[in-house]
């Protein structure tokens, strides 16, 4: 459970109708399988110890102890287990019968949790068996199995001892079809992993909208849910069980099953919910007053087996991908075109270098002025050669601007730069940063003052990839009137383009886009070789597909240097050696903290996914903060013992359970204590 992961498991045992023995049997024989694949967490259907579907048998005094008895042999037969585990049962108490969930670790029923939205309608007349748990309004210490008290009440929470952000609370069917679902209140008051006991029927399109219900609710709570549906041996008098699993984190669906009984399991990030919770300042405890039921034995590595994308900001559905790139590339052109309006601009420049960034622009302006109906020669290209520049590249630039219909203007700056280096006195032969940064600020001069002369707009062409990493000059490629790609990082920037080759009926478009495609990433700041590039940005700062991996998790989610550092190794497993991942992570932290200045002072520009660096917007940071920490973290990762060799990420969507048996591990046996949200008092 290192960095957050959980291994949980939602499984649906094939049972029989009022047999406790054979179910119980069947709960504890599950419950190991899922212990073996490294579950920390287990969660059985509704009722299953005695099955949804006994009808008036509810009643029956003899089946009400023997579920009982069945509960406390479940307990007993899976103390050795590291687990918490969730069944269903029916319980009297105080002259009612209760719904509940049983909550289940180190051998200790720690505690009850009854359900509170009893349906009756349809097939379901539960109000015929049990009460409301709304109707409890306190909790109550019982003594289940003769030796230890068990906790039984409505708001009850299960914190893990040694993983602070792991918290469980439970809510049963019905509970999460209602309005007012019980689980809102479970995470305001820190609950950051939702278990859901169930015994949804099946019918037509029910399983899409239960889906939903579930992706939605895990999205709109910021937790893990975990959802259990009964399954094989339900009497289907009336209907039908398919044992529906779900897994779901934050909107996401992380494994799905509904194929009878069975088990799936996957990983769940409690550390990256709780960061998000903390990071919209909304999940302020409501002042209820819950009981706190901790579980759980030391904390230990979870073995990975859910899918970690290599490309996060890009879609792996060709479906999606098409769908993001249309929204991005609308997004950008509206954001433009406001501005277009705003400041009454007769035209857009742009500079034009014949790379994939510059191309994304054009591209972003070509659809600006379709939009405000106005013809595509207010698009205004500028190429400016120079001593990097290849015949490739610069061919690419102007059959761009032919096949957009955009006037092309072509300005050798060569002479401006070579008697620049006299001015200030450098020598031409020194390569250095004078050399490439001289070039890349004549550009930025000469657009803005043709931009002047047009009564134009000059767009910027930098992307999010390029700001994180400070790849940029300072008052060169770094400035515009209007920066369209900000928001939008390199590994993107290629999906766009090529969505737009993809979907263009121009003949001549498509074949000069797929071209800047095949052409290495360049800034084109020194020399050609033999006519071919010479200078390769990825050989300079490391690969973007790399750097955009970090930025994600670094930045995005908040994750520490050597979190990064394993998904990267495991995501990349088989393409990167970890050195190589350690080198760039470490080049990715000490330049995106030392060029915040650039960041700090960037031009306008659209949001237009969950991240952006911009000042005004998600990211604020100081220009001088430190990056010590962060450093002496990455230094420290060959000293972690934990840090075992990680098997690759398996393709998308990866449902298929996996793990090595977990530790042996008992709960602690102090008393319920009210429980203090971790996130109460934060704004």
């Amino acid at each position: 459970m290192y960095d957050g992961f959980i291994k949980v498991a939602a499984a649906t045992p094939e049972i029989r109708v009022a047999d406790t023995r054979f179910n119980a049997e069947a709960i504890i024989a599950m419950a190991g399988v899922a212990a073996e694949r490294g579950a920390k967490l287990i969660v059985f259907p509704e009722l299953c110890i005695t099955g949804y579907t006994c009808g008036d048998l509810f009643l029956q005094p003899l089946l009400l102890r023997q579920a009982k008895q069945a509960l406390v042999d479940i307990a007993r037969r899976t103390a050795e287990l590291d687990a918490l585990i969730a069944v269903g049962l029916p319980f009297a108490w105080g002259g009612a019968v209760y719904n509940c969930a049983a909550m289940v670790s180190g051998g200790r029923i720690l505690g009850l949790v009854p359900k509170k939205n009893i349906p009756n309608y349809g097939e379901f007349y539960e109000k015929r068996y049990f009460a409301s748990g709304y109707g409890l309004k306190d909790w109550d210490t019982l003594c289940l199995d003769g030796e230890t008290q068990t906790v039984f009440g409505p708001d009850l929470l299960f914190p893990h001892t040694s993983v602070p952000d792991l918290v469980v609370g439970c809510e049963i069917c019905e509970d999460l079809w209602v309005p007012e679902a019980p689980s809102v209140r479970l995470a305001l008051n820190g609950a950051t992993v939702i278990v859901n006991l169930s015994a949804s029927d099946e019918t037509v399109t029910k399983d899409e909208y239960r889906k939903d219900l579930v992706s939605v609710q895990s999205a709109r709570l910021v937790c893990g849910y975990v959802y259990a549906g009964a399954g094989d041996g339900e009497s289907t008098t009336d209907v039908v069980f398919t044992g529906s699993r779900l897994i779901c984190e934050n909107g996401a669906v992380l494994a799905k099953a509904d194929d009878g009984s069975g088990l799936i399991c996957t990983e769940l990030d409690v550390e990256r919910l709780a960061a998000e919770r903390r990071r919209m300042g909304v999940f302020t405890a409501d002042g209820s007053d819950f009981v706190a039921c901790p579980w759980g034995g030391a904390a230990e590595q979870t073995e990975l087996t859910r899918h970690f994308s290599r490309a996060p900001f890009v879609p792996q559905d060709a479906d999606n991908r098409a769908k993001r790139c249309q929204q991005v590339l609308q997004l950008q052109s509206l954001g433009l075109k406001r501005r277009v309006e705003h400041v009454n601009a007769e035209r857009l420049v742009v500079g034009v270098s014949g790379g994939l960034d510059s191309t994304l622009a054009m591209l972003v302006c070509a659809g600006t002025l379709d939009l405000l109906g106005r013809d595509r020669r207010d698009l205004l290209a500028v190429t400016m050669p120079c001593f990097g520049t290849t015949s490739r590249t610069r061919s690419n630039a102007e059959l761009l601007a032919e096949s957009l219909g955009a006037e092309l203007r072509t300005v050798d700056i060569s002479g401006s730069v070579t008697r620049h280096f006299e001015d200030i006195g450098h020598d031409p032969k020194a390569l250095d940063v004078v050399f490439e940064n001289a070039q890349a600020r004549e550009r930025t001069q000469v657009i803005m003052d043709i931009a002047n002369g047009e009564g134009g707009l000059v767009v910027g062409t930098g992307d999010l990839s390029e700001l994180a990493l400070g790849w940029a000059t300072y008052n060169g490629d770094h400035m515009s009137m209007y920066g369209v790609n900000g928001g939008v990082p390199k590994t993107l920037v290629r999906h766009l383009v090529h969505y737009y080759a993809d979907t263009t009926d121009d003949t001549a478009l498509r074949g000069v886009l797929m071209s800047i495609l095949d052409t290495p990433v360049s800034p084109e700041l020194l020399p050609a070789e033999n006519g071919e590039i010479s200078q390769k940005t990825e050989d300079l700062v490391g690969p973007y597909e790399l750097h955009d991996f970090f930025l994600y998790y670094a930045v995005r989610w908040g994750y520490a240097p050597k979190k990064v550092y394993r998904l990267a190794r495991y995501a990349f497993a088989g393409q990167y050696d970890k050195d190589t991942i350690l080198k760039w992570l470490k080049t990715f932290y000490r330049r995106f903290f030392s060029q915040q200045f650039k960041r700090s002072c960037l031009p306008d520009g659209p949001k237009v996914g969950s991240l952006t660096l911009s000042p005004r917007g998600d990211w604020r940071m100081p220009s001088d903060a430190s990056s010590a920490i962060w450093l002496a973290q990455l230094d420290e990762i060959g000293r972690l013992t934990w840090l075992t060799p990680l098997p690759p990420s398996p393709p998308a969507p990866a449902f298929r359970p996996s793990g090595s048996c977990g530790s042996a591990g008992s709960a602690p046996s102090q008393l319920p204590t009210p429980y203090s949200s971790p996130m109460a008092g934060r704004p």
